[in-house]
């Protein structure tokens, strides 16, 4: 999905929107399901394993120190930015009355499915505000018995908004991302020449905080060379060479640009030439920091900053087709696909929470601030349907469904726009200042105001 970096207030096309992906974990590692052809790798990934945990235990970690001392802060360390919550009632909110609340309704009930499920005790979200997972066992009863008709009342009976300030600021950015989809072959053509590649069978992941606790949220990514845990093959690495017998390619898209993007974005369809659809999600990275190449092409004076949009970047790049693969090598991360049912074609892929996303509806946050399955209101604008013409309101009651390394700090979201055309176009012009309303069942809104 194509996901929009801010650098600063800088729009510079970029990740990311990486589900998280359930994994076999041996010791502290995570790897993929072992590959019948290597089993050799288990007692590998096992002596890693030890070796880590030993290297943990003795305060060297020597075993993943190179790799970690190229890693960046993780988007779950621990936020420097304050985020403050201030009371109010439905009646402040602009354009409440005007909303499908029975859309919003929907698509919260897919969250209580998850929340129910879940120990009463787990926390719901980074902020104490949102309580645990039994504080919204009673709203999400009460959701799934409300009909359509009553979505409105059902909210304001059981919900009490709380706008949302960073640092006392109370407007933030919200870009956009989609579902894209691509043209694609089961086997290379000369129409079809960029892979999209499987997981790979030496990919290990590793959760660094389980390790120490100073590492919490921490991850690296690597393969296991002469007994030790190497970084793995950079993006210029593996679009020159492939990976072997490693992975192999799910499916070969016509367009390079696309294939970056879908990689961008997290996951997408691929239609066949019989007219199949496929869905391919995340499963899995290489571990290299992201590096969003619509900087550099500012940074180049390729593009200017004003005009930076994802639809000025693929412009430049097939005005130039001869740099466009040393451009896209610029960024190191590389991305794995698993091939998933497509389901039902009006709703995207499963978001972080586990649930498909609903378009307009869903909304990706930062979870060090917000809990995933949370209504939230968003008073924003949104890019016109026709480029150049003023922005359009965008004032909706979404559910918090998804996050990403891309999306920081309390007053920030990223709207998925669902599949197709409209959606890419204004997910890629999608840039706006807003404000980010919270919605808290009432009795933990009484906790936060008893707090106050």
């Amino acid at each position: 999905m194509v996901r929009q970096v801010w650098y600063g207030k800088l729009r510079t096309f970029g990740p990311l929107h990486e589900t998280p992906v359930p994994m076999t974990r041996i010791g502290s590692l995570s790897q993929p399901q072992p590959n019948k052809r290597q089993p050799a790798w288990r007692a590998m990934f096992a002596r890693v394993a030890i070796m880590a945990a030993a290297a943990s235990l003795l305060g060297a970690c020597d075993l993943i120190k190179p790799i970690l001392d190229a890693r960046k802060a993780a988007p779950n360390a621990e936020p420097k930015v304050q985020m403050t919550l201030h009371r109010l009632a439905f009646k402040d909110l602009g354009g409440w009355t005007s909303d499908n609340h029975a859309a919003a309704l929907a698509s919260f009930k897919t969250s209580c499915v998850v929340i129910t499920g879940r120990d009463k005790t787990r926390a719901m979200g980074g902020n104490k505000a949102y309580g645990t997972a039994g504080d919204w066992r009673a709203v999400c009863a009460k959701a799934v018995a409300t009909p359509p008709a009553k979505a409105r009342a059902f909210f304001e009976t059981n919900f009490t908004p709380f706008e949302t300030r960073a640092d006392g600021e109370t407007k933030g950015i919200f870009t956009g991302y989609y579902e894209p989809e691509l043209s694609g072959s089961r086997h290379r053509t000369e129409k079809h020449k960029t892979p999209l590649y499987a997981r790979p069978n030496d990919l290990i992941m590793v959760d660094l905080g389980e390790f120490r606790d100073t590492l919490k949220g921490e991850r690296i990514s690597g393969r296991v060379i002469d007994g030790k845990l190497k970084p793995y093959a950079k993006r210029e690495e593996i679009v020159a060479k492939g990976l072997g017998a490693a992975s192999n390619p799910i499916v070969y898209i016509d367009d390079a640009f696309e294939a970056f993007s879908i990689q961008i974005q997290g996951s997408g369809r691929v239609r066949l030439a019989d007219g199949t659809l496929l869905r391919l999600n995340y499963d899995g990275q290489n571990g290299h920091a992201y590096v969003a190449i619509g900087r550099k092409l500012i940074d180049r004076g390729a593009i200017k900053r004003e005009n930076l949009s994802m639809q000025s970047i693929k412009a430049w790049l097939t005005a130039n087709p001869k740099q466009a693969d040393a451009v896209m090598n610029l960024n190191p991360s590389y991305v794995f696909f698993k091939e998933d049912p497509i389901g039902d074609p009006a709703m995207g892929a499963p978001g972080a929470m586990t649930v498909p996303l609903s378009p307009e509806r869903s909304l990706a946050i930062d979870l060090r601030f917000h809990a995933l399955g949370a209504p939230l209101w968003v008073d924003a604008t949104r890019p016109a349907d026709k480029e150049g013409e003023d922005p359009y309101v965008f004032q909706h009651l979404l559910i918090a469904h998804d996050t990403g390394g891309a999306i920081r700090g309390p007053v920030r979201g990223d709207v998925y726009w669902g599949a197709g055309a409209r959606a890419a176009e204004l997910a890629g012009r999608m840039a706006n200042r807003g404000r980010l309303i919270v919605l808290l069942p009432k009795p933990l809104a009484g906790r936060v105001a008893a707090a106050k």
